[in-house]
């Protein structure tokens, strides 16, 4: 499976980006929005009908486990149940603590490019 990702600094890019990576023939069940606020998450994957890490991507012991953790440790793994390692997870996380938005793409159709 492949993962990645794409950080923007405004709200307004990451939609524009994220209707571009659909018009790359990316499906909207694939492209996820991570910011630091969960307000802001939801906005923006509302505005650019995307997804959000939810129980069916976490699994009900992970979304369990979230409500107990602080907000990065939460990122954190919502990082890591998209496909990325513990290292990444932590880059990702430091970027949202920039207070950017993170967009990722799972299964990536081949040739596919940012």
């Amino acid at each position: 499976m492949t993962v990645m990702y794409k950080e923007y600094v405004t709200d307004e890019d990451a939609i524009l980006g994220i209707q571009g990576i659909k018009a790359k023939g990316v499906h909207e069940d694939d492209i996820y929005v991570l910011t630091h606020e969960n307000h802001r998450t939801n906005q923006v994957a509302d505005m650019a009908n995307a997804n959000t890490v939810g129980m069916d991507e976490q699994g009900l012991g992970v979304s369990i486990a979230n409500v107990f953790r602080k907000k990065g440790d939460e990122l954190r793994a919502q990082f890591e149940e998209l496909g990325f390692t513990e290292p990444e997870a932590e880059n990702l996380e430091e970027k949202l603590d920039e207070d950017k938005v993170v967009v990722v793409v799972k299964n990536a159709p081949a040739g596919f490019k940012y």
